[in-house]
């Protein structure tokens, strides 16, 4: 198996975030689970001034990015994302960040990103915190999520992107005074919501799966607390990687997510809906990565998949979403059944 096919095997989203359901305690889903194909919609560009951007944007786009023809916005299908391609005598990127805070965390992370090598991630060309708007350059490849690999590339690919998550988590950046602060109380939400979702459920749940949805809310800050911090993406997952296949070269794309936390949050997605299906492509990642999570990073890695996993599970059966309920249902059992 190869291409998407292979990285929704077990049904996961390609998220590791959910927000709350109104009025419950367990989390419902992201708009951004419902990130599908890019938008395209072509507008010519006349006097270089980009017609195709919100008024407030041109004068900004054709003082940084002169010589502009052409927008054509790419945006996911979801509400707040706003992202165009800009083409003439260049090729870039422009992004309205959805928040404040996004847009600290992505020009914070495009600084960052320096540390991989040419063409791994783009470069930031300007950007302004009043406008939240990020212009960057483009990068060459298609979307891993979107193709159908052989699966001797495919492999390769999954190398590549664990030698760049490793490159990425080892380069030290500097942790805000309350960031640890701030992981405890992502941790001890997460706990608290598996506690919730495991009162509602009841039933629904083996004995095997309520243990396990019990160790997620009464281990997993404790755990947690002893691991150190690293500088993460976020959001790493295929969706947000970039294969060239004529230079046989992977970057790495979107960083509003970035910020301190664990290592092992960065694969979160992975070890939910690839890695037990597709031993392969854990073997490759590890080996670009350079290491095996340690057993206590392995044991947060399950309890953080447990409690993604549980989260699906009690929405779906709150919105009676027979997709969501099976996602959850299996990736449950599976991880409640191997335990790694």
């Amino acid at each position: 198996m190869s291409g998407p096919a292979a990285v929704t095997t077990l049904g996961i989203p390609c998220s590791t975030r959910a927000a709350r359901a109104p009025g419950r305690g367990c989390p419902g889903t992201s708009p951004r689970h419902r990130r599908h194909t890019p938008t395209m919609r072509d507008t010519a560009l006349p006097d270089d001034l980009p017609h195709g951007l919100p008024a407030d944007l041109r004068p900004w786009v054709a003082r940084h990015l002169p010589g502009v023809t052409t927008a054509t916005d790419v945006s996911w299908n979801r509400a707040n994302s706003r992202v165009w391609r800009l083409d003439g005598d260049t090729t870039a990127y422009l992004k309205l960040s959805p928040s404040p805070r996004s847009y600290a965390r992505e020009t914070t992370a495009y600084r960052h990103a320096a540390v991989l090598g040419p063409g791994q991630a783009a470069r930031m060309l300007a950007a302004d915190p009043v406008l939240q708007a990020v212009l960057t350059t483009a990068l060459p490849g298609r979307i891993v999520r979107d193709l159908p690999l052989d699966p001797a590339v495919e492999t390769r690919v999954h190398e590549f992107a664990g030698r760049l998550l490793r490159r990425w988590h080892s380069h030290l950046e500097t942790a805000a005074p309350h960031a640890r602060q701030a992981l405890r109380k992502e941790l001890a939400d997460q706990a608290a919501e598996a506690a919730d979702c495991l009162d509602e459920l009841g039933d629904r749940l083996d004995g095997a799966q309520r243990a396990l949805v019990r160790d997620v809310a009464t281990q997993l800050p404790g755990l947690a607390a002893e691991l150190p911090l690293v500088y993460r993406h976020g959001d790493y997952l295929p969706r947000n990687w970039l294969w060239d296949a004529d230079a046989q070269t992977l970057a790495v794309i979107d960083f509003e997510m970035a910020d301190h936390g664990l290592a092992v949050q960065d694969m979160v997605w992975l070890h939910g809906a690839v890695w037990p299906t597709r031993p392969d492509l854990r073997a490759a990642f590890l080996t670009g990565y350079d290491r095996e999570p340690a057993a206590q990073e392995h044991r947060v890695l399950l309890l953080l998949t447990a409690r993604l996993a549980v989260s699906y599970l009690a929405t779906g059966l709150a919105r009676n979403d027979t997709v969501l309920i099976d996602r959850g249902h299996h990736a449950l059992s599976a991880l409640a059944r191997t335990g790694v």
